[in-house]
């Protein structure tokens, strides 16, 4: 069961990413006035608004395939699952701080809750080494 449910958050965690490049790519608003990925304190004053864009929405990209990849690694019962769930885990927690717009106002929707959703699975899967399958 375990095992099911495990499988089920990270795809879902990685197809969240997915909404995030909805929001990037100007197709939505996840939220009505959210400008995210626009004035990110490290890439928009360097590359401008436009790129970052770009830029976020092709880091997400990968860091959806890398969770939505764990989950059917879990599914499949393959150990592979780990490393690329972490290595979505970093991405994806970079990622968020590199586009944050550098205020503390808004941080939800500025990808925060992501971030820690992330450090829960990278405290779960590296420090507890849970979940533990038998595979």
């Amino acid at each position: 069961m375990i095992q099911v449910v495990s499988g089920i958050f990270l795809v879902l965690h990685g197809l969240v990413h997915l909404l995030y490049v909805g929001q990037s790519q100007k197709v939505f608003e996840l939220q009505t006035g959210l400008t995210w990925p626009d004035n990110a304190w490290t890439f928009s004053r360097l590359l401008g608004n436009d790129a970052t864009r770009i830029l976020a929405s092709v880091a997400l990209i990968v860091a959806a395939i890398g969770f939505v990849g764990g989950g059917i690694g879990i599914f499949a019962s393959q150990a592979w699952w780990r490393p690329l769930t972490l290595g979505a885990v970093v991405l994806s927690s970079i990622l968020y701080l590199l586009l944050w717009d550098g205020t503390v106002q808004r941080l939800d929707q500025q990808g925060a809750v992501g971030i820690l959703i992330n450090i829960a699975i990278l405290v779960a899967v590296v420090v507890l080494g849970w979940p533990e399958f038998s595979f």
